[in-house]
C-alpha cells in the first residue's frame, strides 16, 4: 500500500491530541513545568516503558513518588546509599531495584558534571551528523559509566544494533513540541530524531512499504525514519504518536486508519 503526504497530515490533525495520550507514560511529564525535572521524569518513564501499560504506569509512579515534586533537587541532595535504600524492593519485569537506583545515580552524576541530561547528550551531537545515533551512543556510554554497569535493561545500546525504541521515545518527547510532545530541549533538532520503532510502527512501516526488513532493529528504525523524511524532512517523527494510536488504543484499529482519505 502507498500513503500520501495529505493522508499523513490528516492523521496527524485528527489524532495528535493530548486527549489520546492516556495511558501513555508520557502523561507523567505534563505534571512538571521545569525542564530540569521534566527530562529526569522523561528518562525514567521512557526507560520503564516496556511490558503491560498498566504495570508501566504503576511502576513509573512508584519511582516518581520517591523523587517527590522536584526530582532534580531530590537527586542532587541525596547520597547514593540513600537513593538505593529508597528504591529497595522495586521491580519492573526485568528491571531490579539495583538497576533503577543505578540509573538515578547516573542521572545525579550527569547533572553534577554537565548541568543537565540535555548537555550530556549534545556534547557529541554535531551539525554534520545525519541523525542522533552518534550522540545517543555517547549518551548511553556515559550513563552506564556513571551507573557503574556494563549492561542494563533500561539503557539499550545502539552499538549492539538495538532500535533503542524507549530512548528514541524519550528524545521525541524532549526535542519536539506540539499538542502531545512537551519539548524543552532546545539544542536537539527534530530533523535528526529517529522513529521509536515499536511493534505498531514496524507493522505500519511494513504495510506501507517503508521497509522490507524482517527485523525491528536500528537499521529498520533508520530506514522507516528516512521514509518519513520524504514527507517531512524537518520533523520525520512528527506522525509517530498519531499513527501508533491505531495499534495501542482499544477504541482505535488499523481499519480506521485505512479509511482516512
Amino acid at each position: 500500500m502507498n500513503i500520501s503526504k495529505n493522508k499523513l497530515e490528516e492523521i496527524y490533525k485528527r489524532y495528535n491530541k493530548r486527549g489520546l495520550v492516556d495511558p501513555d507514560p508520557l502523561v507523567f511529564l505534563y505534571n512538571y513545568n521545569n525542564v530540569a525535572d521534566m527530562e529526569i521524569v522523561g528518562l525514567i518513564a521512557a526507560t520503564l516503558a516496556y511490558g503491560r501499560v498498566a504495570q508501566i504506569i504503576k511502576d513509573v509512579a512508584k519511582v516518581l513518588k520517591v523523587l517527590g515534586p522536584h526530582p532534580k533537587e531530590y537527586l542532587i541532595n541525596m547520597r547514593d546509599d540513600e537513593i538505593k535504600k529508597s528504591l529497595r524492593g522495586f521491580k519492573h519485569r526485568f528491571t531490579t531495584d539495583e538497576e533503577m537506583s543505578s540509573l538515578l545515580i547516573a542521572i545525579k552524576q550527569t547533572i553534577k558534571e554537565h548541568g543537565s541530561l540535555e548537555y550530556l547528550f549534545i556534547k557529541e551531537l554535531k551539525d554534520t551528523d545525519k541523525n542522533i545515533v552518534p550522540a545517543l551512543t555517547h549518551f548511553i556510554r556515559a550513563l552506564k559509566k556513571y551507573a557503574k554497569v556494563g549492561k542494563s535493561s533500561l539503557l539499550s545500546d545502539p552499538e549492539m544494533g538495538s532500535a533503542c525504541k524507549r530512548l528514541n521515545l524519550f528524545l521525541r518527547w524532549m526535542a519536539r513540541c506540539d499538542a502531545v510532545d512537551p519539548g524543552g530541549w532546545k539544542k536537539v533538532h527534530a530533523s535528526k530524531l529517529i522513529i521509536p520503532l515499536d511493534t505498531h510502527m514496524y507493522y505500519f512501516g511494513k504495510c506501507y512499504g517503508f521497509t522490507k526488513r524482517n527485523s525491528a532493529d536500528l537499521k529498520t528504525a533508520i530506514e522507516v525514519t528516512e521514509a518519513f523524511k520524504k514527507f517531512c524532512p524537518a520533523d520525520p517523527v512528527k506522525y509517530d504518536f498519531a499513527i501508533t494510536r491505531f495499534g495501542i488504543r482499544s477504541d482505535m484499529c488499523w481499519e480506521d486508519l485505512n479509511n482516512i482519505k
